[in-house]
């Protein structure tokens, strides 16, 4: 159960990973302390800042002088912001971009942004020189609670998201909370999408919280610091455990493969935020559940309440534009990192707290189910 802080003292999690262990720094304000952390972990190394055109306009000044205060040698990079950046073409702009800042092997990729940004730089990071090491500073809330966590890198193919990229764990984590009051609130809720995952995964006594206490985490409360904090509790225990996926950590796509069809089908952007995407994903997911007896219809319709509650949708007609038919979709899933041997996984659910991994799942009783969804107002 998570109680809430009354103070404003940093929060550390730890990503037990051995000799590569790192620590995830949660709390208001750390950005001005972000030279000091990265100093300390890596004195006299010089950084590539890595940021988009939107996030730059807010928060690089901060940044940027918080490293040079430091001591840190430091070269601002821009990218464009949005979905479209983790693509080739974006990618090998940055890798020129970290070269002619003479980035050695030695030195840091700081990655200042959104889950885009941190995706993007943290692959360029590892393949750069043949690997340099990463820092994240995520400025949204489903980067910091998701996306900055764990060491997963990647941009997008024509076939669907993330299918190109690495595990490349960074350095540090440092989460400002405070740079989330800048946040608009249809991101916000975008990445609490993320952050209810977590009680639905594993924790059902952190969802039974959220569903009491959300009001407080979309304010600049100290339940929000906590609420982002058991997130990435939860995360970091599972990738200490299961670090490139070869078992539990794929629970953590719960909703996740009917997401990324979603996005491949609405072609990404503002149509579709990947929250969003996920937010339909997870109430697929528990649908489909309850239509192969796994679950009762009233576990289904508790969590697509409180889903609505928050404003996030629940069903593909909340889609602008559509995203096909049944088959399409399916095609779509069938290039999900998950697929075995040309046979589907899915994460489905036996409650609140219970899900898991579905291998082998028969498309046909899928194509009904997606048809139905699909013809629902």
């Amino acid at each position: 159960m998570i109680v809430a802080a009354e103070d404003n003292t940093p929060i550390s999690v730890a990503v037990a990973l051995g000799a590569r262990r790192y620590e995830l720094m949660i709390g208001p304000r750390l950005i001005a302390a972000l030279g000091t952390l990265v100093a300390a972990r890596r004195p006299h190394a010089a950084a590539a800042l890595v940021t988009d055109t939107v996030v730059a306009s807010h928060h690089l000044a901060a940044a940027d002088a918080a490293l040079t205060t430091a001591g840190v040698r430091t070269t601002p990079v821009v990218v464009p912001a949005g979905e479209g950046s983790k693509s080739w073409r974006e990618l090998e702009r940055l890798c020129e971009a970290l070269l002619a800042a003479r980035i050695e092997r030695g030195d840091l990729v700081i990655a200042l942004g959104g889950g885009v940004v941190g995706d993007l730089a943290g692959f360029a990071a590892s393949i750069l020189r043949r690997g340099v090491d990463v820092v994240q500073v995520p400025t949204t809330l489903l980067a910091q609670v998701d996306s900055a966590v764990g060491g997963k890198t990647g941009i997008n193919a024509a076939r669907g998201n993330n299918l190109i990229g690495t595990f490349h764990q960074p350095i540090l984590v440092v989460a400002d909370t405070a740079l989330l009051d800048t946040l608009p609130a249809r991101h916000f809720r975008s990445g609490y999408a993320e952050m209810v995952k977590y009680g639905l995964i594993n924790d059902p006594a952190f969802f039974v919280w959220l569903e009491e206490h959300w009001p407080a985490v979309f304010k600049a409360t100290p339940a929000r610091d906590q609420a982002i904090a058991q997130s990435c509790r939860a995360k970091a225990a599972i990738v200490a455990r299961d670090e490139r996926e070869q078992g539990e950590r794929a629970l953590l796509n719960l909703g996740h493969t009917f997401a990324h069809a979603l996005e491949t089908a609405s072609g990404y952007g503002e149509r579709l935020l990947h929250g969003e995407a996920v937010a339909i994903g997870i109430s697929l997911a528990f649908g489909f559940s309850v239509e192969l007896g796994l679950l009762s219809p009233s576990e289904a319709a508790r969590v697509d309440r409180h889903l609505a509650a928050v404003g996030l949708p629940t069903k593909l007609s909340a889609i602008p534009g559509g995203v096909g038919d049944a088959d399409a979709l399916i095609g779509l899933m069938a290039e999900d990192k998950k697929v075995k041997q040309g046979r589907l996984t899915l994460i489905l659910s036996r409650g609140s707290g219970a899900s898991v991994a579905t291998s082998g799942i028969d498309p046909r009783p899928l194509r009904a189910f997606l048809a139905k969804k699909l013809a629902e107002p």
